[in-house]
C-alpha cells in the first residue's frame, strides 16, 4: 500500500485501508475440532430474549445478604507489574508499557504478547492463604477472573487452547478458587472480559510508525502454528489466541499521533457488536461462557459489556445460565452482572456500576466493582504507597449497601501470585472494621431513605467513584433488618453530639417511638428523640478510627 499523507489522513482513508487490510484466510484463528455445530441452551422456563430474562428473573437472597467480595483481577499481564493493560499497550508505541516492554524483554516484533503468557508461572500462588486473608476480612463471596481483553482463559477449556492449564501457570486458576472458596463457604463469581479481544488485541498486527523498527509489524501478524515447531508454543495457534486480522492497522502511517488516531477510530472503540469480520469469534466466545458456566457451576457471572455481549449470543448464556441453576438447583439461586442497562431492562440482569455507585436506592440489586489501585498489579502504586485507604473503602461499602448494592473489590496479584505489603496491610485494617460491624452490614435492606446529607454522586454512571467528595460530620446513611435501623456516620464529630433529622419524633420514616441506641463497640448511648431530630450524646472517644454504626431499636 502506498504511504499515506498524515495531512490527508481521514476516516475514510482509514476505513479504506481497514478494509484493505482484512483477514487472510491463513491468519484466521483456528477453531478446536470438538465445537459443536449449534447452540444448545439448559431446557427450562428461561428463553433467550430481554422479555423472558425480566418477567422471570429475581435476584437471589444470598446475593442480597453477602455485601462484600473480594476479587482477583489476575492475569500474565500482572507479570511486568506495570499496571492496567499491558498486553495492548506494549504494542503501542509511546506508551509507557511500550518502552517497558522494549527495554525488558525486547521489540514486540520479536518478543510479543503470547511470550509473557508462557513467563506467568505463579510459582508463589498460595491460594488458601489468600482466602483466609479474605474471609477474615469479611468477604462473603469471591471473585475470579476467568479471562480479560488479552484472551486467555484462566480455567481448563474445552474451546480455547490458549488457557492456565495448558501454558503458563499449567494451573487450573478458577477451578482452584473455586474449590477453596466453597470449602470457606464463600460463594463463587467469575469474571468474563473476553467479548472485546477481537478489537482490543489488534494492536498486535501494527508496527511502530516512528524509530529504528518503522514499519516492522509485530508478532501477531505473520506467525501462525508451524511457526512453533521446536518451541515452547508448538501445535499451538497463534492466531487463536490474537484472533485474527479483524482491524489491522495499515501500512504507511508515520507518525505516533497518526497511529493513535488509527487506533482510536478502530480497534480502540469499545466495540459491543458481532465482528462483521469474524463473526466465528462470537460464536466460539459463546461456548468458551457455556463450558466456564458447566464445569464450574459459580453462582455471580460478571461481563465486562454493556448489558449482554454479542446480542442474542449474550441473551443466550443468561437463559443457560439461568434455566441450569433451576435444574441443578430447583430454583434459581444465580447472579449475572452487565452494566449501563436500559430501562427496559433493568431486572433481566444484575446492574453493575464498575468504579462508580449509585446516586441514591435503586429497587433492584446491584453490584460497584472496584479496586484499591489498577485491575492490573502496578509496582509504582505500592512503591509510592497509592492504594485507596482502608477509611475509603469502608466509607463506600456504607454507602453502596445503604442503596441496595453491594461492593465487589479487587485486591491485585503479583505475577507470582503474591499481594504486598501494602496490600497485606488494608486487609488486616478492613478486617477490624467489617466482620465486627456486619450486623449492621450483611443481610440487611434499605431503609426508607438511604441516608442524610449533600449528594456524593451525581449520577449512577460507571467511573464516578473519581468524583466523589468526601464525607462530612453532615453524612448519614441507614440500613434496616427487620425492625431494626442502622445508622452510620463517618465522622466522629467534635462537640460529642450527633444529631440525625431523619429520626425525629413522629418521623415518616420511623413512625414508632426510639426505646433504645447502641453503639457497635462502644455499648448504649444516651439519646433524645425530638420533633426536630435524633440526638445521639457519644463516648468520650470514637470506638474505632473508621465509621461507627448505632443499632436503634423501636
Amino acid at each position: 500500500m502506498a504511504a499515506m499523507s498524515s495531512t490527508r489522513f481521514t476516516r475514510r482513508h482509514l476505513i479504506k485501508a481497514a478494509l484493505a487490510a482484512a483477514p487472510a484466510a491463513a491468519f484466521a484463528p483456528r477453531l478446536l475440532a470438538q465445537a459443536p455445530s449449534d447452540i444448545h441452551i439448559a431446557p427450562g422456563p428461561f428463553q433467550p430474549t430481554w422479555e423472558s430474562l425480566k418477567a422471570g428473573y429475581k435476584t437471589p437472597d444470598w446475593f442480597r445478604d453477602a455485601k462484600f467480595g473480594i476479587w482477583n483481577h489476575w492475569t500474565a499481564q500482572c507479570v511486568p507489574e506495570q499496571g492496567d493493560w499491558y498486553a495492548r499497550r506494549m504494542y503501542l508505541q509511546g506508551e509507557p508499557q511500550y518502552k517497558h516492554h522494549l527495554d525488558t524483554y525486547g521489540h514486540p516484533s520479536k518478543v510479543g504478547w503470547m511470550e509473557i503468557d508462557n513467563l506467568w508461572k505463579a510459582e508463589n500462588w498460595k491460594p488458601e492463604e489468600l482466602m483466609d486473608l479474605y474471609v477474615a476480612a469479611g468477604a462473603k463471596y469471591f471473585t475470579a477472573l476467568a479471562n480479560h481483553h488479552d484472551n486467555f482463559d484462566n480455567y481448563n477449556s474445552r474451546f480455547h487452547n490458549w488457557n492456565s492449564v495448558k501454558i503458563g501457570p499449567k494451573k487450573d486458576i478458577v477451578g482452584t478458587y473455586t474449590k477453596i472458596a466453597r470449602s470457606h463457604g464463600l460463594r463463587v463469581a467469575v469474571t468474563n472480559h473476553s467479548s472485546h479481544a477481537w478489537h482490543w488485541l489488534q494492536a498486535a498486527y501494527a508496527y511502530d510508525p516512528e524509530g529504528p523498527m518503522q514499519g516492522i509489524r509485530y508478532d501477531a501478524y505473520n506467525l501462525t502454528r508451524a511457526d512453533g515447531k521446536g518451541k515452547w508454543w508448538e501445535g499451538f495457534d497463534p492466531q487463536e489466541l490474537y484472533t485474527g486480522r479483524n482491524l489491522v492497522m495499515p501500512d504507511g502511517i508515520k507518525t505516533i499521533t497518526d497511529a493513535n488516531a488509527w487506533h482510536k477510530l478502530n480497534d480502540a472503540k469499545w466495540h459491543e457488536e458481532i465482528p462483521a469480520m469474524n463473526p466465528e469469534f462470537a460464536r466460539t466466545w459463546y461456548l468458551r461462557c457455556q463450558d466456564l458456566m458447566d464445569t464450574y457451576k459459580p453462582d455471580l457471572v460478571y461481563y465486562d459489556d454493556t448489558e449482554l455481549p454479542f446480542e442474542q449470543y449474550g441473551l443466550s448464556t443468561a437463559a443457560h445460565f439461568y434455566n441450569s441453576s433451576i435444574r441443578d438447583k430447583g430454583h434459581l439461586d444465580v447472579v449475572m452482572t452487565g452494566k449501563g442497562l436500559r430501562p427496559d431492562h433493568v431486572g433481566a440482569i444484575t446492574l453493575d456500576i464498575e468504579r462508580g455507585k449509585a446516586q441514591g436506592i435503586l429497587a433492584d440489586p446491584w453490584q460497584t466493582d472496584t479496586c484499591i489501585g489498577n485491575w492490573h498489579y502496578d509496582i509504582a502504586l505500592f512503591e509510592n504507597h497509592k492504594y485507596k485507604t482502608p477509611i475509603s473503602v469502608i466509607h463506600s461499602l456504607i454507602d453502596i449497601v445503604s442503596k441496595n448494592g453491594n461492593l465487589m473489590l479487587n485486591i491485585p496479584l503479583k505475577g507470582d501470585g503474591t499481594i504486598d505489603s501494602d496490600e497485606r496491610a488494608f486487609l488486616e485494617a478492613i478486617a477490624t472494621w467489617i466482620p465486627r460491624h456486619g450486623e449492621a452490614i450483611y443481610g440487611t435492606r434499605p431503609f426508607s431513605v438511604f441516608g442524610e446529607g449533600p449528594p456524593d454522586v451525581t449520577d449512577n454512571s460507571n467511573f464516578n467513584e473519581r468524583n466523589q467528595r468526601a464525607y462530612t460530620a453532615e453524612d448519614i446513611r441507614f440500613t434496616q433488618k427487620g425492625e431494626t435501623v442502622y445508622a452510620f456516620a463517618f465522622v466522629w464529630p467534635a462537640s460529642g453530639k450527633l444529631g440525625i433529622k431523619t429520626l425525629a419524633r413522629g418521623s415518616a420514616a420511623l413512625p414508632k417511638p426510639i426505646q433504645r441506641v447502641e453503639l457497635i463497640g462502644a455499648g448504649p448511648v444516651a439519646f433524645a428523640q425530638e420533633t426536630t431530630g435524633l440526638t445521639l450524646t457519644l463516648p468520650e472517644k470514637p470506638p474505632n478510627p473508621y465509621a461507627y454504626a448505632f443499632i436503634i431499636r423501636t
